[in-house]
């Protein structure tokens, strides 16, 4: 294995990533595990494609899997129980679990917003809970990183099209991804003293199955490409490597330069 830089070598270290088992989650898996991590894989959905591929590319590389729903107290303390059980250690948590739902206000019910901020921001919030206290306390040392969304940084892009259900990431994405950024810089400010570092990326537009049947308009974005799956977990990798010791409570916004601050 070839690391292009050793303050990115993982080796030994224990990943835990949400989402994992396509998209985004799954690159950032396969990331981590080509930079030495051994790797546990968090999901709703089956993981087989992504483990065999980690297992046949990164064979020194362990690996567990789970399917689980991140709303849930009890299946979140079995996903960390197990993880230490079998290392001892929990490293790095890559929060990137999430649900989108893309109606229009007028449209969206309580159910849509339910889904989207018990996801996306109570899972966040169980999993940094419960690996934080006790087992990244206990070693003084942690890379917390949260995936939120430009759409948490400017309300999501602007529709160009009339009508209140026209694709765009609705309501409750752009609040509980807003909620990702705040909590992670909260929690950021409280663990810094022990040795733990929390930071967010915010993606913007990425290639992904899910986005597909979208169309997102990149004339106002300086670099003139969607994202790639690649792009957002070497990101994570910075962030989530003693590279980035000295950074905490931060957003990279990987999103093609369209929110600039």
């Amino acid at each position: 294995m070839t690391v292009l830089n050793e303050k990115q070598d993982l080796t030994g270290q224990v990943a835990i990533v949400t989402g994992a088992a396509r998209g985004i989650g799954a690159t950032c898996a396969y990331t981590l595990a080509r930079n030495g991590a051994n790797v546990v894989i968090v999901d709703l959905l089956p993981a087989d494609v992504i483990l065999t591929k980690i297992q046949e590319d990164f064979p020194l590389c362990e690996t567990l899997s789970f399917q689980i729903d991140i709303r849930n107290r009890k299946e979140v303390q079995s996903v960390i129980d197990e993880s230490v059980n079998k290392w001892g250690r929990i490293d790095i948590l890559v929060n990137n679990a999430g649900t989108c739902g893309r109606k229009g206000l007028e449209n969206f019910t309580d159910e849509d917003w339910s889904r989207d901020l018990d996801t996306n921001l109570k899972g966040t919030f169980l999993f940094t809970q419960l690996a934080i206290h006790p087992h990244m306390m206990k070693r003084k040392y942690g890379k917390v990183v949260n995936i939120s969304s430009i759409s948490g940084i400017m309300g999501g892009p602007t529709s160009n099209l009339e009508g209140s259900d026209t694709g765009r990431s609705g309501p409750a994405y752009a609040a509980s991804k807003g909620g990702v950024i705040a909590f992670s810089k909260w929690v950021a400010k409280e663990v810094g003293i022990h040795g733990i570092n929390c930071n967010s990326v915010a993606p913007g537009a990425i290639e992904t199955d899910m986005t597909q049947s979208l169309n997102y308009p990149l004339d106002n974005q300086p670099i003139k490409r969607m994202g790639t799956a690649e792009d957002i977990a070497e990101a994570v990798l910075y962030l989530a490597s003693p590279a980035s010791n000295y950074i905490t409570g931060q957003v990279l916004r990987v999103c093609g330069g369209l929110v600039i601050a």
